[in-house]
């Protein structure tokens, strides 16, 4: 356990790489996902880092356990005088209180270990956790604990307080010993089976105490709670019984008898005094962590790799859908979907009965009509598609409440911006012509646009283009619009497909955090 940087610079790569890491997709796995990472930021920030920065530091000792368990009386108890509120109102401990020899205080005075965690000197109040708008943990000291051994009362595993839980698993990760307590009522519970396999998983250094149990059943229940971790394949175990007493209830002054606390106070004395069980039960746990992050960090790369797929789906929907609804408006202004209706009306009635700027007028709303209703579609087949999505959603209606009509007015404004844009070219190219009759520049402008988005139906617009600006200067002003109107249907497609996969940007879901735990989990194996 001696200090070595480089291990330590591993380490705090790889933690920075599990930090990166952002799970926001609800996707089958994510939330097994987000908590692996909660548990491998709370084990490297609170524990392993902490450990083997300096390893000379207290051993910490956190007693976990379900509801009624029992945690505070035997704290209590270990200590020899009451620290730890214990009571028959559950949950009871909601600001954990760390019990350490008054020559270690300073270990536990700074942000040592639980660095989020508010400190509160001395006694304080079960409603400590609402200073400073977040969690706090009392440090008590006590010279009956013998130096070099700290204990930590933790609140309940399955407290009802979703973070009353949070806080209990995040304590837990913090320990060099782990304490389960449980009861003879409640041994074969499937809350603390769940933390004695945690345990066997990181190859924790753990004890257990079957706590209260009757006086008539103390060999039958024992023997009932070896055979299960036996099973369990938690045989070599220490386990530690206390008998149901009169102060198990909390009543009185909260503590038991010396002699139902003397074994496991002997076991964790010896453990932090002994250099040799010092050594075993440090190293022991800091192993079983690294050794864990080997099966653990490439399954949180795996589900980042699934988050990207997932956002790649979604985007992909998007982007097919935009895509093809710009093949589909390209081909209907070649076959001359945008002259019908009234400004096919207005085409036929043109110049007689239809001013030049009335048949534009005409023309643009109609082409205005055709790229709404291509945004239209498009936001129906992404709807369609992300319906079949679990990810979408955290992104919600592709298409929400008032969308449609935002859209419309977007259209309509390009669509203006194009008819400007248009009517300039044409003026550009009447000031240019050196015809002996200079023609008029609306009538070129509607023209022009009847050619564009009139297709095969607008033949007769190009032949009296010709005549009023020639084959060449017709050529000329024909590339350049051809152009514009290119650009101006890419730029609304593109903006309203940008629109759409925005919130989808916005979650930040990129293949990088996955290759950074990779390769942070690589230098850390070459480390170790």
């Amino acid at each position: 356990m001696d200090v070595r940087p480089q291990l330590l610079d591993a380490l705090s790569a790889l933690r920075d790489s599990v930090a990166a890491v952002r799970l926001p997709l609800p996707i089958p796995g994510a939330p097994r996902a987000r908590q692996t990472r909660t548990e491998l930021l709370a084990q490297l920030d609170d524990y392993l880092v902490p450990r083997l920065r300096e390893p000379e530091a207290p051993l910490l000792a956190v007693i976990g356990g379900s509801t009624g368990a029992g945690k505070s009386t035997l704290l209590n108890s270990l200590v020899g005088r009451r620290l730890s509120e214990a009571g028959v109102l559950r949950p009871t401990t909601r600001t954990p209180v760390l019990v350490c020899h008054p020559d270690d205080h300073h270990w536990f005075s700074g942000p040592r270990v639980l660095p989020r965690l508010t400190r509160v000197w001395g006694a304080g109040t079960e409603d400590d956790d609402e200073d400073d708008g977040g969690p706090a943990l009392r440090v008590e000291t006590a010279d009956t604990l013998p130096r070099g051994l700290a204990l930590l009362d933790a609140p309940d595993i399955d407290s009802l307080v979703v973070e009353g839980r949070e806080l209990a698993a995040e304590l837990m990760c913090a320990a060099d010993i782990w304490v389960m307590v449980t009861t003879a009522s409640r041994y074969a519970d499937a809350v603390p089976w769940h933390l004695l396999r945690t345990a066997k998983e990181y190859d924790a250094t753990l004890v257990t105490v079957l706590d209260r149990v009757p006086h008539q059943v103390i060999g039958e229940v024992s023997r009932q709670y070896e055979a299960l971790l036996v099973r369990a394949g938690l045989g070599a175990v220490p386990r530690f019984t206390v008998p149901e007493l009169p102060e198990s209830a909390g009543g009185g002054s909260g503590l038991l008898p010396d002699t139902a606390v003397a074994p496991l106070r002997a076991w964790l004395a010896h453990r932090a005094q002994d250099p040799a069980a010092r050594q075993q039960t440090v190293g022991r746990t800091a192993g079983g962590v690294v050794a864990s992050l080997r099966m653990r960090v490439p399954e949180l790369a795996g589900a980042v790799a699934a988050q990207c797929a997932a956002a790649v789906r979604l985007a992909g929907a998007v982007e097919t859908a935009y895509a093809r609804e710009g093949e589909r408006v390209r081909g209907e202004l070649a076959r001359g979907a945008v002259l019908a209706g009234d400004a096919r009306t207005r085409w036929r009635a043109h110049p007689k009965d239809c001013t030049a700027t009335e048949l534009l007028d005409a023309l643009t709303g109609s082409f205005g009509a055709l790229l709404h209703c291509a945004v239209a579609a498009a936001d129906e087949r992404v709807r369609e598609a992300w319906r079949r999505e679990p990810a979408a959603a955290a992104l919600g209606d592709p298409l929400p409440a008032g969308l449609d009509r935002e859209a419309a007015e977007r259209v309509g404004m390009a669509v203006r911006r194009w008819r400007r844009v248009l009517e300039e070219l044409a003026e550009d190219e009447v000031r240019r012509t050196d015809r002996p009759t200079v023609p008029d520049p609306d009538t070129v402008g509607a023209l022009l646009a009847a050619a564009l988005l009139g297709g095969r139906r607008a033949r007769g617009a190009g032949e009296q283009l010709a005549e009023l600006l020639g084959a060449q200067g017709t050529l000329r002003l024909r590339d350049r619009a051809d152009d514009l109107i290119t650009t101006y249907i890419d730029r609304v497609l593109h903006e309203e497909r940008d629109r759409r996969l925005a919130p989808l940007d916005a979650l930040g879901v990129t293949p990088q955090p996955q290759a950074e735990l990779i390769a942070a989990l690589s230098l850390l194996q070459k480390e170790r």
